[in-house]
């Protein structure tokens, strides 16, 4: 009995799995610093409350996302609740996926804290996905000031598993090489895909780590575990075939800055603008696109973000003409606070390829 849809050949693919650490609680430490190291919750603290995430600090105590806020209060009577603010997450997830779209268009966004990416070819000709991987991690941390995890291999079955190991903020590369014997040694739990009923059922059945699962016929996968049976004998052998799947053409490009200390000098402001156009004009360089429309955005002492927008007549990608707009843009209104915040984006782009175009299929010629 052969398995459907999968083949044994060789690995053509590198691909990157990146995973924010602790994603909400994370960013409402770095929005408040009074919360930092302390542990918390994101939800609501009521008696039918659902813990939404949880700080390291507050794992430590077994807190977990999707938990009654009722149990986590009880396993860690120091806990801190805060509410929710899902539109701060959403823009700061667009900021790390523009990120991830400098390197690589093959982006596939899983929630709004993890993505796939394949590096197989990319944007900078890195010869090294752990490179890519490691450079993506450090641009998350200097562009928010959030950490971020990641698993690098040859599919994504095993990049998603390689990102667990070494969180937070660390990552994992199985090489082609490295494979076999990782997946015989991980423990079946371990295994993304395969839950907690599931690992009881294999446990009964004998299966406790990869190599237990290998010694399994196809045919007795399939009796125990129906069409899932077919899945769990290929990852094992290393076999996932399902591409990174994009699901839109990128329709904007930016960069922002989070200043150390709010500031109020506009020449201060026109110099870290400069700093940004060019961030941009190195950007837009690299994946050959320019655009019409110029947004800043501007983000007060007290967290409140305004944004203003000029469209132009022709498409633009140098750095001395984003920042003519952006300064025209921040000189329209008087600034009442000072700012922590400063961010342009550049969009209606002239980007006419769509992702299936531009995806390609090539043999790895390079290390990982």
């Amino acid at each position: 009995m052969k398995p459907q849809g999968e083949t044994s050949d060789k690995p053509t693919r590198k691909i990157i799995h990146v995973d924010m650490d602790a994603f909400y609680a994370s960013v409402e430490q770095r929005d408040h610093p009074e919360l930092k190291g302390k542990p918390i919750a994101v939800g609501g603290s009521s008696k039918r409350g659902v813990v939404a995430a949880a700080s390291y600090e507050a794992r430590k105590y077994g807190v977990r996302s999707a938990m009654p806020s009722v149990t986590a209060s009880r396993l860690c009577p120091d806990l801190i609740f805060v509410k929710h603010r899902f539109d701060v997450y959403r823009e700061v997830s667009q900021q790390i996926r523009e990120i991830f779209h400098d390197y690589t268009d093959l982006v596939e966004p899983l929630s709004l804290d993890e993505a796939y990416l394949d590096v197989t070819q990319n944007n900078y000709d890195y010869p090294s996905a752990t490179i890519i991987a490691y450079d993506i991690r450090r641009r998350i941390y200097e562009e928010t000031g959030l950490t971020a995890s990641a698993g690098i291999s040859i599919n994504k079955f095993i990049a998603k598993v390689a990102s667990d190991y070494n969180k937070p903020n660390g990552q994992k590369t199985i090489t082609p090489d490295e494979v076999t014997e990782f997946l015989e040694k991980l423990e079946i739990r371990k295994f993304h895909g395969i839950g907690k009923v599931t690992a009881e059922k294999m446990y009964q059945l004998g299966i406790f780590k990869g190599m237990d699962l290998k010694q399994k016929p196809l045919e007795f996968l399939v009796e125990h575990f129906g069409k899932s049976g077919a899945h769990y004998y290929n990852i094992v052998r290393g076999i996932h075939n399902s591409p990174v799947k994009p699901n839109r053409t990128r329709k904007s490009l930016g960069a922002e800055r989070t200043f150390s200390e709010n500031i109020s000098s506009e020449l201060f402001m026109k110099e870290r603008l400069e700093q940004i156009a060019e961030e941009i004009e190195k950007r837009l360089s690299k994946t050959d696109i320019a655009g019409k429309t110029v947004t800043l955005k501007i983000k007060f002492r007290d967290f409140k973000t305004q944004t203003r927008s000029k469209t132009l007549n022709e498409f633009i990608h140098r750095k001395e003409d984003i920042l003519k707009i952006a300064v025209q843009l921040m000189e329209q209104e008087r600034f009442r606070e000072s700012v922590r915040l400063l961010g342009i984006t550049l969009s209606n782009l002239d980007n006419e390829k769509t992702e299936e175009e531009k995806q390609v299929e090539v043999q790895l010629g390079f290390g990982f």
